[in-house]
C-alpha cells in the first residue's frame, strides 16, 4: 500500500495494494461483525432469549447500519473524510468489548448498535476507496473489496465455533486485537486516500446514462426490489440456519456453525465473480442470473435431507452472492458522481432489509416454527424476474 509520500496512480492503473488493504480491512470488519450472529445460540442460552429477542438484536444492528450509511455517503460525497474509517472501526471495537461483558439484554442491544454504527461508517467510504483504486475496472475492484467482507463473514462463525463457544462469551474481548489491527491498516489507507484527494486534478466530465429521470427512478426501484429479494432471503439463512439445522436435523451447535461457515464461504467465493463478469458481459445479465437462477435450488431447500441441505446451500450462496457487486456498480453507473450516496444507500438498504427480515422471521419462527421460515423464503428469488426490465448500461472497461 502506498504511503502519503507516494506519487498518485495513473488514471487506468489498478492499485492492487490499496485494494488488498481495503479488502483485508473488510475481512476483519465483517469477521468481527459476524461474531454477533454466530454467538446467537450461546447468547440465547446465557440470557434465555426468545427468537423474537434474537430478531430484535439483529434488527438493532442492521438498522443502525442501514439508517446511517446513506447519510455518511451523502456527507462524504461533498466532504471526503479519509480517516473516518479508523473512527468506524473504533466503534466496532467498543461494541465488541461491551458484547463480551454485557450483563443484560439492553446492553446486548447497545453492543449491537455500536457494531452497526461501525459498519455504517466503514462501507460507504471503503467502497469509495475501492472505486478510486479501480483503474477503470470498477466491477473487479468492487468484487475484490466485497470478497474480503464475505470471507470475513464466513470466518466469524468458524472462529465462534472453535474459540468462543468452548471458552465462553468473555473470549470475544480477544477479538479486539483484530479491530486494532484493522484500525492501523485503515489509517494507512487513509493516508493514501488523503494524498489522492490532495493531488487529484480537475475531474473529467461525467458521462450520464441516456435515460429520462423517470426511467432512472424506476430502475433504482427495480434494483431495490432485487436487493430486497437477495438480502431478505439471506437473512433467513445467516440468522436462523444454525437453529434450523439443530431443530430439524438434531445436530450439535458446533456442527451447525460449521455448516454456516461452508455456506458463507460459498458466498465469499461467489462474490469474486459478479464484478469482473459484469465488466465483461454487462451487469444486467449477471444480476438476472444470480437471483432468478437460484430460484429452483431455493425452492428445493426446505424439502431436502441434511446432506442435500448442505449440498444445495453451497451453490445457492455461490450464485446469489454474485448479484450485489454487479448491482452496486450498475447503480453507480446509473448515478455517476455520487459514489458515496449510492454505496451508502444500497449497503444501508441491504443491511436494513436484513434486519427487518431477521425480526419478521424471528416472530414467524416463534409462532409457526423454524421450518415455516425456510418454506416461505424459498419463493423470494422468484422476484429476480424484475431484472428483465433493467436497461442495459454496459460499457466496455476503460470507456
Amino acid at each position: 500500500m502506498a504511503t502519503s509520500t507516494s506519487l498518485p496512480a495513473p488514471a487506468q492503473d489498478t492499485r492492487f495494494r490499496v485494494l488488498g488493504a481495503i479488502s483485508f480491512s473488510h475481512f476483519l470488519n465483517d469477521m468481527l461483525q459476524s461474531l454477533l450472529v454466530a454467538l446467537y445460540p450461546l447468547l440465547k442460552g446465557n440470557y434465555h432469549l426468545s427468537f423474537a429477542e434474537i430478531g430484535l438484536m439483529t434488527f438493532t444492528y442492521q438498522c443502525t447500519a442501514s439508517l446511517l450509511q446513506p447519510l455518511v455517503g451523502i456527507y462524504t460525497d461533498k466532504k471526503p473524510q479519509p480517516y473516518s474509517l479508523v473512527f468506524g472501526m473504533g466503534s466496532t471495537l467498543i461494541g465488541l468489548l461491551l458484547l463480551s461483558s454485557a450483563g443484560s439484554f439492553p446492553l446486548l442491544l447497545l453492543a449491537a448498535a455500536l457494531i452497526g454504527t461501525g459498519s455504517s461508517i466503514f462501507h460507504p467510504e471503503s467502497s469509495r476507496v475501492a472505486r478510486m483504486a479501480s483503474g477503470g475496472r470498477p466491477g473487479l475492484a468492487q468484487s475484490l473489496f466485497q470478497v474480503g467482507g464475505n470471507a470475513g463473514s464466513a470466518t466469524g462463525p468458524l472462529l465462534a465455533a472453535l474459540i468462543v463457544i468452548p471458552l465462553g462469551q468473555g473470549s470475544v474481548a480477544w477479538f479486539g486485537l483484530a479491530a486494532l489491527l484493522a484500525m492501523w491498516v485503515l489509517f494507512r489507507v487513509g493516508q493514501w486516500y488523503a494524498h489522492q484527494h490532495r493531488q487529484a486534478k480537475k475531474a473529467a466530465a461525467i458521462a450520464m446514462p441516456d435515460l429520462s429521470p423517470a426511467r432512472v427512478k424506476l430502475t433504482l426501484a427495480l434494483l431495490l426490489v432485487l436487493v430486497f429479494s437477495k438480502h431478505f432471503y439471506l437473512a433467513s439463512i445467516t440468522s436462523y440456519y444454525t437453529f434450523y439445522l439443530i431443530h430439524h436435523f438434531h445436530i450439535g451447535v458446533q456442527s451447525a456453525q460449521l455448516h454456516l461457515f461452508l455456506f458463507l464461504f460459498a458466498v465469499a467465493a461467489g462474490t469474486v465473480l459478479g464484478g469482473p463478469i459484469g465488466d465483461a458481459i454487462g451487469r444486467k445479465r449477471v444480476i438476472g442470473f444470480s437471483i432468478l437462477g437460484v430460484a429452483p435450488l431455493a425452492l428445493a431447500l426446505p424439502h431436502a435431507n441434511l446432506f442435500w441441505t448442505a449440498a444445495l446451500s453451497l451453490p445457492i450462496g455461490f450464485i446469489l452472492a454474485s448479484a450485489f457487486p454487479a448491482i452496486l456498480i450498475y447503480a453507480q453507473e446509473l448515478l455517476p458522481g455520487k459514489v458515496g450516496m449510492v454505496s451508502g444507500m444500497f449497503f444501508g438498504f441491504a443491511f436494513g432489509i436484513g434486519g427487518i427480515g431477521a425480526a419478521v422471521l424471528g416472530q414467524l419462527a416463534d409462532s409457526h416454527g423454524i421450518e415455516s421460515v425456510y418454506l416461505l423464503c424459498s419463493f423470494l428469488p422468484l422476484l429476480g424476474i424484475a431484472a428483465v426490465a433493467l436497461p442495459d448500461l454496459h460499457r466496455k472497461p476503460g470507456v
